[in-house]
């Protein structure tokens, strides 16, 4: 894969949902257990937030979804 500058961009759980083809609640999931690499923003009752990279690593890595 070429390293694309949009790659690093952070995405919503449901435009991450979208490129692994399951649901927003199991991205979620996988951001709360680390499953998934991600951050969330504004504390507490923030927001979740990962990379296109981070989707793309996990869908490469043959993650059991």
């Amino acid at each position: 894969m070429t390293k694309n500058p949009e790659n690093n961009q952070f995405i919503t759980p449901e435009e991450a949902a979208e490129i692994l083809s399951v649901s927003e609640t199991t991205i979620k999931k996988w951001l709360r257990s680390g499953k998934l690499k991600g951050s969330k923003l504004g504390g507490i009752n923030g927001v979740w937030r990962t990379t296109r990279e981070a989707c793309y690593e996990m869908y490469e890595k043959g993650k059991n979804y």
